[in-house]
């Protein structure tokens, strides 16, 4: 048994293209077995089991007919399909604002937690122009498992966000650390400054400074070489770094874009 759709080839056509689709594809089944099970029916079951059987295929194709014809028209199918938790990109960002920036969101649906002491993660959010876009992060990223996110601007210069679990330094700070629980700015950007520029970072820092943002404290650090912002925060059981970068040229042009991207940075 077969089944024909008659699809449009355009708004004002009256010529029809017929798209041929196999019943037993629709089902799932082969062919051969498609066959046998109808023979089978028939010489088994009596006309009345063979009308139910008939009835009851029907229903299935239906069903199977506006799942394909949705597919193939553009038609929604999410009450076919269902999407579950994602460790990829998941868009998070706002339409640009009147200045043209945008805010990301790390949104609540994407999954992750790689290391020790696993959890979900608290969201963060921050802003950037809007030429800035969201760069894929791999499991083998170079910068290693516990980067969560990258974005960057072929122009202006790129960020990460490094998201590690406070386990990994320390086992005294419970399930809902603070930045000051894990030590002073000197102490946090001695330990995890070579995390983010691979090198130590001793006579690199320029400017550190202490900010506090709706109960939560965050530290601000400025390395020069390389040109790298750094925001330092915690919550939960996570240490989060916020690094934007970029080389001398895209330093020197866009430092002001660069320094507000950095200085949004908000653990929500």
């Amino acid at each position: 048994m077969r089944t024909t759709l008659s699809i449009s080839c355009g708004s004002c056509c009256t010529n029809y293209q017929k798209l041929v689709v196999p019943v037993h594809s629709l089902l799932g089944i082969s062919r051969a077995k498609a066959i046998a099970d109808s023979k089978g029916s028939d010489s088994v079951n009596g006309e009345d089991e063979g009308s139910s059987r008939f009835l009851k295929r029907r229903a299935v194709l239906v069903s199977g007919v506006s799942f394909v014809s949705s597919a193939v028209l553009g038609f929604p199918v999410e009450a076919v399909v269902k999407q579950g938790l994602l460790a990829g990109r998941i868009p998070g960002l706002s339409e640009p604002d009147e200045q043209g920036w945008r805010t990301y969101r790390r949104p609540d649906e994407k999954s992750g937690g790689h290391g020790v002491g696993w959890s979900p993660i608290i969201p963060y959010s921050f802003s950037v122009p809007q030429d800035w876009e969201e760069v894929p992060v791999s499991i083998a990223d170079l910068g290693g498992t516990e980067i969560d996110l990258r974005f960057g601007s072929s122009k202006e210069g790129r960020l990460f966000v490094i998201v590690a679990p406070v386990l990994r330094f320390a086992d005294n700070l419970g399930e809902n650390a603070t930045i000051e629980r894990i030590g002073t700015p000197e102490k946090v950007i001695n330990a995890f400054g070579p995390e983010v520029i691979g090198d130590n970072v001793e006579g690199k820092v320029k400017n550190m400074d202490v900010a506090e943002h709706s109960g939560r404290t965050y530290y601000q650090f400025e390395l020069e070489p390389p040109h790298v912002l750094i925001t330092a925060t915690a919550a939960g059981n996570r240490l989060y770094l916020f690094n934007v970068t970029a080389n001398g040229l895209q330093w020197k042009k866009h430092y002001t874009n660069l320094k507000r991207i950095a200085d949004s940075f908000r653990v929500v």
